[in-house]
């Protein structure tokens, strides 16, 4: 029988499984459309295609590390109740495991094969939608690097080993003691979990948020209608108080307030034995910038009921 294209159409309204999905049912199922629902049904796809466009900005961020290499990943799902779950946890971890074997980045990390097994992580996400009846994705993963030295792992508020809510990475480059090294990259870590830092040095924030700044200091200096060589000087000091906030080395490392980040490094260079370059940092906090759908809670009940 021929597959029209209405026919797949009308089998994807039906199911929002994927247009292959949807013509692969129909042909194992010679057309048939309740038959080929039940296909989609008992493969687990319709399932989980019709939960992909739900919000799912809750989950875990999970961490790993192996010599000097770690990295970091989101996993989201729909509800916290599912973060919670042994099942989500393993998952995450074993993402976050597979992350560590790749160059990080979410497209080859999605595209991997899971746990040893022939399946992508994806596949096996999706998989898990259909099992747990929840939308989950992979959002993203980082990875840091050094040719010597050592990457702290940083979870704040741990829900089990090396998952959370918020997960930091801070990658020192050192010949030091690698020890010493890992607890003061954790103390940064700590650090950066707190105060959020923009970028790692001056030249690393987007010229673009630069600008911004530069524009409202202007801004607001000139409504002091003092002369434009003054403001100059005004904004200069606004700017450099700017960096001081945003800007990792140049922040007060919360460790030890009396010294900035750049200094407590210096001053930790007698514990590693060598000098210390920090190099990079990545930090996740789980869901930050999705949009999370507000429901009317007494109108879904009301609709629910059959009520208008």
């Amino acid at each position: 029988m021929t597959i029209s294209a209405a026919m797949v159409k009308e089998l994807r309204e039906k199911t929002g499984a994927g247009m292959m999905d949807c013509k692969t049912a129909l042909a194992e199922t010679n057309g048939d459309m309740e038959a080929a629902i039940d296909w989609l049904r008992a493969k687990g796809i319709a399932k989980a295609d019709k939960k992909s466009g739900r919000t799912a900005a809750e989950g875990l961020v999970g961490v790993a590390s192996e010599g000097t290499a770690a990295v970091v990943v989101e996993v989201n799902s729909e509800t916290d109740f599912v973060a919670r779950n042994d099942a989500f946890q393993a998952l995450v971890r074993n993402v976050a495991d597979v992350a560590l074997k790749t160059d990080g980045s979410v497209e080859t990390v999605g595209a991997a094969n899971y746990a040893g097994g022939e399946k992508t992580v994806v596949d096996t996400i999706k998989d898990a939608v259909a099992t747990i009846g929840e939308n989950m994705s992979l959002r993203r993963s980082a990875k840091l690097t050094v040719s010597e030295g050592v990457v702290a792992t940083y979870i704040h508020n741990q829900v089990v080993d090396g998952l959370g809510k918020l997960g930091v990475l801070v990658a020192l480059e050192s010949t030091g003691d690698k020890a010493a090294l890992t607890t003061f990259g954790r103390q940064v870590a700590m650090h950066v979990a707190a105060t959020n830092p923009l970028a790692l040095t001056d030249g690393e924030i987007d010229p673009a948020t630069v600008e911004r700044e530069k524009a409202i200091f202007s801004d607001q200096a000139r409504q002091s209608g003092k002369p434009e060589n003054i403001i100059e000087k005004m904004v200069e000091g606004r700017l450099r108080k700017f960096y001081e906030e945003v800007v990792l080395l140049k922040q007060n490392f919360v460790i030890n307030p009396d010294l900035t980040v750049e200094k407590a490094l210096e001053a930790a260079a007698k514990d590693f034995g060598a000098p210390a370059k920090i190099v990079g940092f990545v930090r996740f906090a789980l869901g930050e910038g999705i949009e999370r759908e507000q429901s009317d809670f007494a109108a879904e009940v009301a609709a629910a009921a059959g009520k208008k």
